[in-house]
């Protein structure tokens, strides 16, 4: 058998302390040298933990990072970044099962936190989609990214939105798309296509609940701002 690592102890309360107190009881390196110890067996990587905690400067900005920007930091290897990729896709999935059949217009802010961990970390502009029934609730797998752009937009066409929705059986949506500059200030361009998808819906019977943007550190709700024209 082979020797037990000299790092279990410490790697024993790091877990210890986590079960009692979850991440608050961490400092932020040490919530990264969690996650390490998982697929770094092992290994010292408390050096790496902080490595990675310099250069991208949160725990939320190691988990957003791409993996060839990881794998940049000495010692942390192919695997971890696949490991790190897999805890926040493991997220977003969850937020967005939380969300699926309970009313959307009671979980805006659980919407909102749902497309910023799914498209926040992005560094091009992506629209999305989400189809509910007629009790306000996301269908199952009711979310649809739709268009990928450039860093300063995407092409949004509204015929296509009433088309998968109609096809859904959809009677009303949420759009969101991110603005990878940070700011997530609606653009005129933004307001036109809200006033676009609306009148696009009417007709249908298809009513546009929200329009989110999101960026990595916030969000923005068109029906939180009033922007929304009244049916």
């Amino acid at each position: 058998m082979s020797a037990e690592s000299p790092h279990a102890g410490h790697r024993a309360r790091l877990r210890e302390r986590f079960l009692k107190g979850g991440f608050n009881s961490l400092a932020d390196y040490e919530a990264i040298e969690l996650i390490l110890t998982l697929c770094l067996p092992r290994r010292d990587v408390k050096p790496i933990a902080k490595a990675l905690l310099k250069r991208f400067g949160s725990l939320r900005g190691v988990l957003d990072a791409p993996a060839e920007e990881l794998q940049s930091v000495p010692g942390i290897g192919t695997v971890a970044p696949v490991a790190l990729r897999v805890i926040r896709e493991t997220a977003s999935l969850y937020l967005r099962q939380e969300v699926e059949g309970r009313s959307v217009l009671d979980n805006v802010d659980k919407l909102e936190d749902f497309w910023r961990a799914r498209l926040g970390p992005l560094r091009h502009e992506v629209f999305e989609v989400a189809y509910l029934d007629h009790h306000y609730q996301l269908l199952e797998d009711g979310v649809e990214r739709l268009e990928e752009g450039t860093v300063a937009e995407t092409t949004v066409y509204p015929r296509k939105v009433m088309e998968l929705a109609l096809r859904k059986h959809a009677a009303h949506i949420v759009v969101a798309h991110n603005h990878p500059t940070g700011d997530v200030t609606p653009s005129e361009h933004d307001k036109r296509l809200t006033r676009a998808l609306q009148l696009a819906g009417q007709p249908l019977g298809i009513k546009v609940i929200d329009h989110i943007i999101v960026a990595a550190q916030k969000t923005y709700s068109f029906r939180k701002a009033r922007l929304l024209s009244p049916d």
